[in-house]
């Protein structure tokens, strides 16, 4: 199946670091070969980037590499592709536009006759059961709340009853993000890491690359990292439960509930 990253700050921050080792499992160090791409929240507007070629060899992925981007919530994926041609059409993330602000998802599993009744404006382009996921989540969150985004807590707990009526398909973990939050769930493999004060030098598990946080930081900074198998050998990951949904807010994971 494919392989999910994400980033949520409290201030922008580039994931040149984390997407170098990440991408290297795109064909490299594992085989998820079918495209990949990443999208960065930046205000109001979002970067999108996705290729059908494989991460290891795309030179819109050594443009990441090289260009660090700055964002508090990006959303990357590598495809191993399980329905859906390989085809451009069909890479994650998706992006779509609710309650005026883009919403950026991408899922990893495979949903097996997933076929809801799509009669909005949410409709998808390409063929895979990913977007069909993401068209009807954003469907029923309209139906629910009408024009008016709510409040975190509301929202949450209506992703977590919509989530569970989809994982009931399959395997259905999924990162999402509206530029304000990051929400992930864990079906199978998920693991997180929050990097603060006082940082230290992290070294990639998929790449001989070490960082020292600490030059490039303020004591400030918080920088939370979601993704499906840890990206390095030197920090203390924490796995999510199977079926745990979890938020992400300034770099936190949000342990309450949320107002």
């Amino acid at each position: 199946m494919c392989q999910l990253l994400g980033m949520n700050c409290n201030v922008p921050t580039d994931i040149v670091f984390s997407f170098t080792g990440f991408a290297m499992r795109g064909g490299h160090t594992d085989t998820h070969h079918d495209g990949w791409g990443i999208a960065f929240f930046e205000g109001a507007g979002v970067r999108h980037f996705v290729d059908h070629q494989a991460a290891v060899a795309s030179p819109i992925a050594e443009l990441i590499k090289r260009y660090p981007i700055k964002s508090t919530n990006v959303i990357a994926h590598i495809r191993k592709a399980t329905q859906g041609q390989v085809a451009l059409e069909n890479c994650h993330p998706f992006v779509r536009e609710l309650w005026g602000r883009y919403w950026v998802f991408a899922h990893n599993g495979d949903l097996k006759d997933f076929a809801p009744t799509l009669d909005g404006a949410y409709r998808p382009v390409g063929s895979t059961d990913s977007e069909r996921a993401f068209c009807y989540l954003l469907q029923e969150l309209r139906a629910r709340f009408g024009d008016t985004a709510p409040a975190l807590g509301p929202l949450r707990a209506a992703l977590a009853g919509l989530i569970a009526e989809i994982a009931a398909h399959g395997t259905f973990n999924l990162m999402l993000s509206d530029g304000t939050a990051l929400f992930a769930h864990c079906a199978t493999s998920l693991h997180y890491v929050v990097r603060r004060y006082p940082f230290v030098t992290a070294k990639l598990s998929d790449e001989d690359i070490s960082v020292d946080f600490s030059q490039v930081t303020t004591p400030n900074d918080r920088v939370a990292v979601i993704v499906t198998e840890p990206l390095t050998t030197n920090e203390n990951w924490t796995r999510f439960a199977p079926g745990e949904l979890k938020v992400f807010v300034d770099g936190l994971p949000q342990e309450k509930e949320i107002d």
